[in-house]
């Protein structure tokens, strides 16, 4: 292939304008999904952790063990899971709620550890000082504990949830409207890979700042070796 066969086949300005406007709705539908994950997922996490900290043993080993199922399971079985086993149970839903509800849980999940994991490398001796001045068990735990606790937690949490939000992709799989989804229709009806190009371009848009922001954060919270 020649230069100019190659750069049509990849660089066309034309079929990149034809389909810019589909392809701009399915990056709307991608970065919505991911803000609408990170915040579920990330609340859910820690919502698990407060209760792990709080539940009676019995239910703490039950929570554990659905964690670690989710943090096991690969993502696009459990999409096609939901996708295909929900409506049996006269449960429907749609491509975007499937995706949502998926990497939600699988956030979460990861999140629910890493949030474990600060909470527990709070001294107990902390809590213990802060119970001695009068302060309660949840005023300990909210103005004390979990303030240093989500300091230690950011940059992994930032981290993951880039990392589980990219799987968004996978909503191609059931049909969703997403930014890939609507790339490989385009190259479907074109036969030319602009559209992925354009598609590739879009990734880097949406997830390059979240990236910057995870390494702002990392500073902020002195993580690692000062440069």
């Amino acid at each position: 292939m020649d230069t100019l066969g190659f750069l049509h086949l990849f660089f066309d300005p034309g079929i990149a304008l034809r389909y810019l406007p589909q392809l701009l709705a399915g990056a709307w539908v991608t970065l919505s999904l991911s803000v609408a994950i990170i915040c579920s997922g990330l609340l859910l996490g820690l919502a698990l952790a407060l209760l792990r900290l709080v539940a009676h043993r019995v239910v703490v080993e039950l929570l554990r063990l659905l964690i670690d199922a989710l943090r096991a399971v690969p993502p696009l079985a459990v999409i096609l899971l939901l996708f295909f086993g929900l409506p049996s149970l006269n449960l429907v839903l749609s491509a975007y709620g499937v995706i949502w509800l998926t990497l939600t849980l699988i956030l979460a999940a990861f999140a629910e550890e890493i949030f474990w994991a600060g909470i527990s490398a709070i001294p107990r001796g902390q809590w213990e000082v802060a119970r001695s001045t009068g302060l309660t068990q949840t005023q300990t735990l909210t103005a004390v504990v979990l303030p240093q606790a989500v300091r230690l937690c950011v940059p992994p949490l930032t981290n993951r949830a880039i990392a589980i939000t990219k799987n968004t992709a996978l909503g191609s799989v059931v049909g969703m409207p997403e930014l890939l989804n609507e790339a490989q229709t385009a190259l479907s009806f074109s036969g030319n890979a602009t559209p992925l190009i354009v598609a590739t371009v879009g990734y880097l848009l949406i997830f390059m700042p979240l990236m910057a922001l995870a390494g702002h954060l990392e500073k902020r919270m002195h993580w690692g070796r000062r440069r």
